[in-house]
């Protein structure tokens, strides 16, 4: 998704856990700390926020998901749904976030198709997801060649349709400009060009570059 909306130069070395900063989250492979970056698809300006998928970082995924407005769930078309791929997909049904299915790795020998989305299918019922919420777009990927397609016959040529249906099927937040200025702090950080960094979603009104804002707890 970065290297198709321009996020990188054309001859910029990039790790592959490009999210992943720190040097424990590169050594075990996995996502300890949520973080985020944006996009821009057109006109569109797309927040992405990267959460952990384990229960032992609950917190994290909690507020990540107070950052959304929908959830793409990524699914190995091999191992199909984890243990850690319940406990998120039941924070975000419990949240009432629309789900986009990606179904990744399908270029797999052992790819398990049919059989990986009729489990995901089973953990929606099994975590009593209502009609509206099991009704969700299926995408079938290979995210190291950058391709996605709604076709699990069809090989893609780009990211094009997972772009299409993020902007077809999530929401765009909703908030009052003309209203004071709010926003829901969900972790802290530091860098050491700019010192403390507070990492908030705006909820209502408007913050501009260089603002003064006071922070209640």
């Amino acid at each position: 998704m970065l290297w198709q909306t321009g996020a990188f130069r054309a001859n910029q070395t990039v790790n592959e856990r490009v999210m992943d900063s720190s040097e424990l989250e590169r050594e075990k492979g996995i996502t300890i700390l949520a973080k985020n970056t944006a996009v821009r698809y057109g006109d569109v300006k797309i927040n992405i926020i990267d959460t952990p998928g384990h229960a032992d970082f609950g917190g994290e995924v909690e507020r990540g998901l107070t950052m959304v407005d929908g959830v793409l769930l990524l699914v190995d078309a091999s191992e199909g749904p984890l243990p850690q791929t319940r406990f998120v997909l039941r924070k975000a049904l419990e949240s009432r976030l629309p789900v986009i299915l990606v179904v990744n790795k399908v270029d797999r020998p052992d790819a398990r198709i049919k059989e990986v989305v009729d489990e995901v299918y089973e953990l929606f019922l099994d975590l009593d997801a209502d009609e509206h919420q099991i009704e969700f777009p299926i995408l079938y990927a290979n995210a190291r060649a950058g391709w996605a397609s709604t076709d699990p016959g069809l090989v893609g040529s780009d990211l094009k349709p997972l772009f299409e249906t993020l902007l077809e099927r999530i929401p765009a937040p909703s908030y009052e400009t003309d209203h004071p200025m709010q926003a829901l702090v969900t972790n802290l950080d530091a860098s050491p060009y700019v010192g403390r960094l507070a990492l908030c979603r705006v909820r209502h009104g408007v913050i501009k570059r260089g603002q003064q804002v006071a922070w209640c707890r």
